[in-house]
């Protein structure tokens, strides 16, 4: 292992382990990072980001997301895989909270705020308001492809919308 004399260059060597499939590696430099430097925000972040998707392990996810927003606030990356997560955990109250900090926050994609947010909407069956929030992502996509998605999600939300109401037979003569 070669000597590192800093927490960046640690950081780009456990990024290294990640992109190489390493991923003990890459947590153990995590972790010597948090060691080192406790209000090193990026590598709660990473631990995060791993103990949510590898590991399924939410409520560790949720401490180190939490973590990295605390301690630097405005980390852009760090907001829509804590909103998932939130919404994973049906915590309601966390969720609109941390959607209005996300989209006050320079750098956060919006968009993406607002598809998860659809997607909380539609799980709790509000499908007017998981409609508004789709039509925002829409309009505020810029990849062709998310865009596609989006109006994809409008779509199969408007057809629940109809298929909820109530139909009206008339008879004429």
């Amino acid at each position: 292992m070669d000597i590192l004399y800093n927490v960046d260059e640690l950081y780009l060597q456990a990024l290294d382990e990640l992109n190489y499939g390493e991923t003990p590696k890459a947590m153990h430099y995590f972790n010597t990072i948090i060691g080192k430097d406790p209000d090193y925000a990026r590598a709660y972040y990473q631990l995060g980001h791993l103990y949510f998707y590898e590991f399924k392990n939410y409520q560790t996810a949720g401490f180190y997301l939490k973590k990295c927003i605390e301690l630097d606030p405005n980390f852009p990356d760090v907001y829509v895989h804590y909103l998932k997560l939130l919404i994973t955990l049906k915590m309601q109250k966390s969720i609109q909270q941390t959607a209005d900090k996300a989209i006050t926050t320079p750098g956060v994609c919006h968009a993406c705020i607002y598809e998860q947010l659809g997607a909380y909407a539609e799980q709790c069956l509000d499908l007017v308001t998981a409609e508004v929030h789709y039509q925002k992502a829409a309009a505020l996509a810029t990849d062709p492809d998310e865009a596609d998605d989006l109006q994809k999600h409008i779509k199969r939300v408007s057809g629940k919308v109809k298929a909820k109401q109530k139909m009206v037979y008339s008879y004429n003569d």
